[in-house]
């Protein structure tokens, strides 16, 4: 499993022109599942995600975490996070997660997620979407359930 987190002043989400996910201050983060990922994975990934201090306190140090600022959540599921760009320059997707499984993933992320955090925003599943932010920073964090 991969997220791609970027702290956020604001972002939001739009399927044909309809803005279906908005936040403020907080994290966009781009979900990725492999087919080998499982709750307990998704488990460990949304405990160093809801966790991670990445927010500047009062001294300008980066040691706030998501509840400490209110922050918001915007979870976009993105296969081609799994991209194998190794032969030629066509990427293949094989190592992304099958989409039935995958769906599964990201709804039991959302829901978890949702336990522990106000305000959670979402994407769609499988849909053409836009995504619009400003990164503040730029802080992007890459986390990889192999890593961890």
């Amino acid at each position: 499993m991969k997220f791609v987190i970027q702290r956020v002043n604001e972002a939001s989400v739009a399927i044909e022109g309809n803005v279906v996910g908005k936040i403020n201050k907080g994290f966009l983060v781009f979900i990725g599942v492999s087919n080998a990922d499982t709750k307990e994975t998704a488990d460990k990934m949304i405990k160093k995600l809801i966790g991670m201090r990445i927010f500047d306190d009062e001294n300008g140090k980066t040691n706030l975490a998501l509840a400490d600022v209110e922050g918001e959540l915007l979870l976009i599921s993105q296969f081609t996070l799994y991209a194998n760009c190794k032969k030629g320059n066509r990427p293949s997707f094989m190592d992304a997660g099958a989409p039935d499984m995958a769906n599964e993933m990201y709804e039991y992320i959302i829901s978890e997620c949702k336990k522990q955090v106000t305000v959670v925003e979402t994407g769609e599943f499988g849909a053409d979407m836009k995504v619009s932010l400003e990164n503040d920073g730029p802080f992007t964090v890459v986390l990889d359930s192999n890593e961890l």
